[in-house]
């Protein structure tokens, strides 16, 4: 006799629209999950502990290039405070959609894990790293392969000049990006604060994203201000 199948599992995903992130999401959406909302944290600041800052907004167009709820969850950015914003923030959402865990795109830092655990545990939900101590080439070759479009949105370590902002990463220039983190000792995978990115398109997303925008670049970093940012969806992708 064949056993029924067990429920597919319910979770919101934690996303600032990077790579990191994103690729958290679709391992989510690769195991058959259901995702009921992406969760993106606002930081109200200029710095944060936990927390990407630039770009986020982007993640309300990937939302509605993948069907899913958006939620913004703003948080002031200040160490600890922020982790109780981002719990209070979570605690309706949870409980409304009946979520039986929380997907993040935790890399290395055992600072950012710790708190996102214990923030699941107050929830009383998994919390799912699926990255965690991942090969850093791996990571980032896995992330092309699979077909991200990953633009860097800021840079801000020795041997990433102005050329690398608002770059798209690929196969094409992948080897000079490894060449020069060997030379200079940066994180290939950005996990020091290196770089951030954003993703415009990718198998989870029905369309593109595109952006205008402008650079601020001072001394030895740079980062995009985007000036607006419009969905393509899948026909106008195709054509042009």
């Amino acid at each position: 006799m064949q056993m029924p199948s067990a429920p597919a599992m319910r979770i919101v995903v934690l996303t600032s629209g990077g790579k990191d992130s994103t690729l958290s999401l679709w391992w989510a959406i690769c195991q058959g999950w259901e995702v009921c909302a992406v969760v993106t944290v606002v930081v109200d600041g200029d710095d944060s502990w936990m927390f990407q800052i630039p770009a986020t907004e982007m993640t309300r167009l990937q939302a509605q290039a993948m069907g899913i709820e958006h939620h913004p969850i703003i948080v002031n950015g200040v160490s600890e405070v922020e982790v109780e914003q981002l719990l209070e923030g979570l605690h309706p959402l949870i409980d409304s959609k009946s979520v039986d865990g929380l997907v993040s795109g935790a890399l290395r830092s055992e600072y950012q894990r710790r708190r996102l655990d214990g923030v699941c545990e107050e929830l009383g939900i998994h919390s799912f790293a699926p990255l965690w101590h991942h090969d850093p080439e791996q990571h980032m070759r896995e992330l092309i392969d699979c077909g991200m479009e990953i633009v860097m949105v800021s840079v801000s370590s020795d041997g990433l000049g102005r050329q690398w902002l608002g770059r798209t990463l690929d196969n094409s220039n992948f080897e000079e990006l490894l060449a020069l983190s060997r030379q200079h000792r940066f994180n290939i995978d950005g996990e020091g604060g290196e770089f951030e990115t954003v993703i415009l398109s990718g198998p989870h997303m029905n369309g593109r994203i595109v952006l205008e925008s402008t650079e601020t670049w001072r001394h030895d970093r740079g980062h995009l201000n985007i000036e607006s940012m419009y969905l393509i969806d899948v026909e106008e992708t195709e054509s042009s």
